[in-house]
Order: structure tokens, then sequence, then C-alpha cells
């Protein structure tokens, strides 16, 4: 019989309580008080007069509410909860003392093992688990979660190792123990193609809380429903590949692959042998391209205004016919593919400079897409600190790491030239070597910036006359590649030819220096 009484606090109300089954010569199996104002009473089973005898008796002591008779124990659906969850956990799951020796195993974990759970119990999980010493993890002075590759049964797992500490009065933690859970390639596998399937929320995990950002993700979500061309425009680090990911998950394609082609990091001839692949060469086999990968997929071109005139020749060869040949290789090969374009270069001025094929951005830019700057969108700005924050410490075990009110302020307020890409990694950083719970500005590794001055240069020396030169010259090398002669860059600054001419001398800035 189980009852729970509903009732005041009070000094000496369980002293009356137990006293009434005494009384009636009733064993009190467990007492449980789980939370303000429930008592909990577990007793064999009482016979039906003799329960309508006690439950009056209940209500009359003083702050007594009321009592009624309940199907189980909270701690008897605790204990249910977590035999039924380790039964059925679909991954090796091993609970140690801080000892390192076996305290629980499950079915699973006694199955690879080849051993009864009650022979186990009690052994020391370095019999079971090699490839790393759990006594000396547990004998730190600080354990602290971590991943890692062992083997059980001669067979190769990944696992998460989660400490189990113990709240003292004086609030200092004790080490009970670890939780290990294993984890297969194949299972691993399993996840991550689950990660991978398509749903309606392609595009949830983009930070969109401003009306800027917000309007673009509408946007893409209806250009993902299309089989046109994509052109995605924003500065570098604004998430132009993710959105691009996005769109091709929300597509009728994203059952096929998505390739991708940094066309800024390769030279002009390995970029055609990637797009397009190679030819048979003697006794060198062919090779597929990304084209030829991608049938029925999509590919992504990241920087696409880096491409050779050659290139982009036959890019648009492609995206007309569906046609193209493999380097050194006469046969004609058809291919189905979506083409999404990224630059953080403006391509219609290019088109205008004649530095882009008119005719190829016009077939890239059918449907146009710009990602804001972060600097255009500041309320993302704490809500993506906050999630790269708790993603990077969720790695090293750290989960209740903020900010403070001063770095909330510095985070949203500076100017972020490299967008999303570089306050994540400012952020895996300043996690990384933390040492307490609260990130200030001082962990935060950026130049110095005030929103009345800017940057502050904290360590400068020199004249002005050579801070000048020196900025001069780092904005003319940044200039320079994307306005290659002398009369573009000088229209763009607004100065002379023989004014440009003369300072690229200066500075000994030319084509053969910028590309080294």
């Amino acid at each position: 019989m189980r009852l729970e009484l509903f009732c005041r606090n009070r000094v000496g109300i369980l002293q009356e309580i137990t006293a009434i089954f005494v009384e009636h010569n009733i064993d009190l199996v467990g007492i449980e008080l789980h939370q303000s104002g429930h008592v909990f009473i577990n007793t064999p089973n009482i016979d039906f007069v003799e329960l309508q005898q006690i439950m009056p008796q209940l209500r009359l002591i003083d702050a007594v509410d009321d009592v009624k008779t309940i199907p189980f124990m909270p701690s008897e659906r605790e204990k249910n909860e977590f035999e039924t969850l380790l039964k059925h956990f679909p991954d090796p799951f091993i609970s140690i003392n801080a000892k390192g020796q076996i305290r629980m195993i499950n079915n699973l974990s006694s199955t690879l093992v080849g051993s009864r759970e009650n022979t186990l119990v009690g052994e020391q999980v370095n019999t079971i688990l090699k490839g790393f010493n759990f006594n000396k993890w547990l004998d730190h002075h600080e354990v602290l979660a971590q991943t890692i590759r062992l083997k059980l049964n001669h067979e190769d797992f990944v696992a998460d190792l989660m400490p189990i500490h113990v709240s003292e009065d004086d609030n200092d933690n004790v080490l009970a123990g670890a939780i290990i859970i294993l984890k297969s390639e194949s299972r691993l596998g399993q996840q991550i193609s689950a990660l991978k399937q398509i749903d309606d929320n392609n595009f949830s995990g983009i930070q969109a809380t401003s009306g800027a950002m917000r309007k673009a993700i509408r946007e893409a979500r209806r250009m993902a429903l299309s089989d046109s061309s994509i052109l995605i425009s924003g500065e570098t680090g604004t998430g132009k590949e993710l959105l691009a990911r996005a769109c091709h998950a929300a597509s009728e394609r994203a059952e096929h692959a998505f390739m991708t082609l940094s066309c800024a990091a390769l030279p002009d001839d390995s970029a055609e042998t990637e797009l397009f692949g190679l030819g048979l060469r003697g006794e060198v086999s062919s090779k597929k391209g990304l084209f030829e990968l991608a049938n029925g997929g999509t590919i992504f071109l990241d920087e696409v205004s880096e491409m050779s005139p050659k290139l982009q020749t036959k890019l648009l060869r492609v995206i007309q016919d569906g046609h193209f040949r493999r380097v050194d290789d006469e046969q004609e090969i058809n291919v189905n593919v979506r083409i999404i374009g990224s630059t953080k270069r403006d391509l219609l001025q290019m088109v205008d400079e004649g530095l882009f094929r008119e005719d190829l951005y016009y077939r890239l830019n059918v449907l146009g897409l710009k990602i804001p700057s972060l600097r255009e969108r500041r309320s993302d700005i704490i809500p993506l600190a906050e999630y790269f924050i708790a993603k990077s410490g969720l790695k090293i075990g750290a989960t209740n790491l903020s900010m403070s009110d001063d770095c909330r302020e510095f985070i949203e307020y500076y100017p972020w030239p490299g967008n999303v890409r570089q306050l994540e990694n400012v952020l895996i950083r300043a996690v990384s070597l933390i040492e307490g719970q609260v990130i200030s500005v001082e962990h935060l590794e950026l130049p110095a910036y005030t929103r009345e001055h800017g940057y502050l240069e904290q360590d400068f020396e020199g004249t002005l006359d050579e801070a000048v030169k020196q900025y001069e010259a780092d904005l003319l090398r940044k200039l320079y590649p994307a306005y290659p002669s002398t009369r573009q860059l000088a229209k763009k600054l607004g100065l002379s030819h023989t004014a440009i001419a003369n300072k690229l001398r200066e500075y000994d800035i030319s084509k053969k220096t910028i590309k080294t």
C-alpha cells in the first residue's frame, strides 16, 4: 500500500504520522519527502477496514490537508525509468565508481564483452576497455568530461566519459565515479546519416533574429524549390556555403550529391580538372570531375569571381546545354546539375570592367541572394555568440559558461570584419583557454576597439607619417588584386594614374609581389 499526504511544513509532523502506523502495528517499508508539502508512505498491503480507520486519523493531524492512495512511490518510478533507459539504450553503457570498478553495465555492453552483468560488477573497467587508463584519469585533481577512442573486445569505439560529482554541504563537489557511453563506427555512421536526412527544417540551424537575415532566409526557402542557378553575395565569413547547403537540402535534389569548389584556392588548370575531370593519359587513368560526381545534385562554386576567362567560357557551356568534355578528352558528357555560386565582389562591376563574362553573370544570377554582414544584423550577434559558446563548451565538458556584461556589449558592437566565421573562431579560442566560467573581454583575442574611436593600436610605435604610409601600403596591397591595372586602381581611389603608379613603385607593389 502506498499513500501520499498533502501537508504543510511543521516540526514533528513526521513523528505524528509514523505514530499512527505504530499504533496499528503496521511496518513502514519507506518514507519519502520529494518536495515541500508531499510525504509518501510505503507499507505492506492494508485491508480495506483498517485503511478506513487510518485515513481519517491521518487527516486529523494538524497541518495534514489530504491523504490519497497512489500506485507507486516516486523512487520506484525513478528506479524503473532508469532500468528502462539502460535496457533500451541503443549504445553500450557502463557506470564505474571513483576507483574504476564497474557498478552497472547494460545488456548491450555485457553481450559485447561476452559475460553476464553480475560477473562484471566489481571488476576494474580497464579489464574490458583497452587503450585508456581510467584510474589515472579518475585520480586527477580535476576530472573533466572528454571523448576518447578505445577498444572493447578488439573492436574500435568512440567513448564519451562523463564524471559524476556529488555536492557536499560545504558546496565542494566529490567525485563519485563516471558514466561511459560507447559508440561504434557503424553507430556513428547511422547518426550522421539521420542528421543529414531531409526534413522541413533545413534552415533551422541558421541563426536569424534580425529582420535582414530573416528576409534572406525567406527568400532562400523559396529559391530552394526552384531549379535555377543561384548567386549568393556577401562578405567573407557571412555563411554563404551554409546557406547554399540549406538550399540544396530543401530542394528535390537533396538525395544527390552536394559538391563544392573554392575557385580562389586552386590554380586555373587544377580548378578545370577538379570541375570537369581528366581524360585517359597513357598509363594514367581517367578521373571524374565534380560535375560528373554531382550529377543530379548541386555544385557550389565558392568565390566564382576568381574564375579565369577560360574556365568561365567552359562553365557557361555546361550551364547552357549540360554538355562538357573532360580535360584532354573529346567525348561529350551530359549532366544535370544545379549551380549555386557565391562571391564577395561586385560581379556586375567586374562585368563593366571586362573582368567577368556578362552572359555568364546573367546565367549564374537567375536568382540573386544577398547575405547581410554581421554589422548589418547586430541582433543576431549575441544569440550566435551564446550558441558558439555552448557548442564549444559541450565538446570540453563545460556546460555553464557565460559572458560578462562588458563582454556582451563589446561583442555586440565590435565591427567583425570576418563576420560569423571570425566570431565563431574567437569564441572557440576563448572557451578553450578560459579557466573559470565567465568569458570577459580579456579572453577575446581581438584588436582593441571602441564605439567612439574604432580600432586602437595598443603597441603602436613610430610617427604619424609612418603610420599613414603603412596604412596606405596595406590598402593598396588589398585592392590591387581586385583592380590589377594602375588605371582601374586610380579610378577606384579617385587619384591620377601617375600618382597610383608612383605609390605602387614606392611600396614595391606589383603583380609579382602580390602573388608571392
